[in-house]
């Protein structure tokens, strides 16, 4: 039964993502030089908004992968490409960790929008966060405090002076805020739509509409930097697959939410559509990746939180070739 249950699976994301016409190019993969090896790991940090790298598992078999393996890993840890390949993080994780010698190497923007800053009745503007409880994992390294720090200082506060960090990684800042001990935090999904299913706080910045976030990346795709430089060609087709993922959850997010509650990715499927229908996956087009990092890198640099100037950060740890490449083939 569980075989069946996987043949299934398969056939049906294979079927639908040929009706969206992402499936289609076997005379471009054949004309590719050979898979320098057909297994691939990939991280799994809980986070719905990477469904693309969730839902890519078929779309990779038809790549000519045949060992694929979902890791968990953490959010923004330079440490999850240890024992993954590709894993889909924060940009700001990528400028923080890529502050020195980073193992992983930026490949390209996912989506845009995933973030939301919520904040109870005291907390109507960013300003409003002047003396007030903002709580986050961790201070330092996180790129929740780094991202509210440099959203802080947007508009003119001492994200040190100013803000009474609240740290906690269990119970999560969104349990604390439920609960009324924290003023704000900033929320992913699918924390932002359990809060609005139930009344909790209300939304101060969402990142899909208010800008300057709704015009940069705010996830992005990372490769191990050895598996990047020892399996080029493994390398485009783990971009491909992930890229064509993004345009299926943009094209039909109910059959993708439905995807990820099935594979076991998530349990809620109404927020998991609700996800998938308000992030614009197909931005990855659009939108300059670079741009992205220089953008935050700059803030951050600006605010203290990175020593590496955009420029070094960009050279060092980025490769556009695949995207560039893939943006040709992919252009319908």
């Amino acid at each position: 039964m569980p075989i069946m249950q996987t043949r299934r699976r398969v056939l049906s994301t294979l079927a639908l993502a040929a009706g969206a016409g992402l499936i289609g190019a076997p005379r471009v993969i054949a004309a590719e030089p050979k898979l320098e090896t057909t297994s691939v790991r990939l991280g799994k940090s809980g986070s719905i908004c990477i469904a693309p790298e969730y839902v890519a598992e078929e779309l990779l078999r038809a790549e000519g992968f045949t060992e694929i393996q979902y890791s968990d890993v953490e959010h923004g840890q330079a440490s999850a490409f240890r024992k993954v390949d590709f894993a889909s993080f924060f940009a700001y994780s990528a400028i923080i960790s890529a502050d020195g010698e980073a193992p992983f190497t930026v490949l390209s923007g996912l989506h845009a929008g995933c973030f939301e800053l919520f904040g109870n009745d005291a907390i109507r503007s960013i300003a409003d966060l002047k003396g007030k409880r903002v709580g986050v994992p961790a201070l330092g390294g996180s790129p929740w405090h780094a991202f509210l720090s440099v959203m802080a200082a947007q508009v003119g506060l001492d994200p040190a002076k100013d803000i009474n960090w609240v740290t906690s990684a269990s119970p999560k800042p969104s349990e604390l805020f439920a609960d009324g001990k924290i003023d704000a935090f900033l929320g992913f999904p699918p924390e932002p739509q359990d809060l609005r299913a139930r009344k909790v706080g209300h939304v101060v910045v969402n990142s899909a509409v208010d800008r300057p976030w709704s015009e940069y990346f705010c996830c992005m795709l990372m490769g191990a930097k050895d598996f990047v430089r020892r399996h080029p060609v493994a390398t485009k087709r783990v971009v491909r697959a992930i890229l064509k993922a993004a345009d299926l959850c943009a094209s039909d997010p109910a059959g993708t939410a439905r995807r990820l509650v099935d594979k076991g990715f998530t349990q809620g499927y109404d927020y998991a559509f609700q996800t998938l229908s308000e992030l614009p996956y197909g931005k990855w087009r659009e939108f300059d990746a670079e741009d992205t990092l220089r953008f935050y890198a700059l803030r951050l640099h600006e605010a203290g939180l990175v020593k590496s100037s955009p420029q070094k950060i960009i050279a060092a740890n980025t490769d556009w070739r695949f995207l560039n490449e893939l943006k040709r083939e992919l252009k319908a």
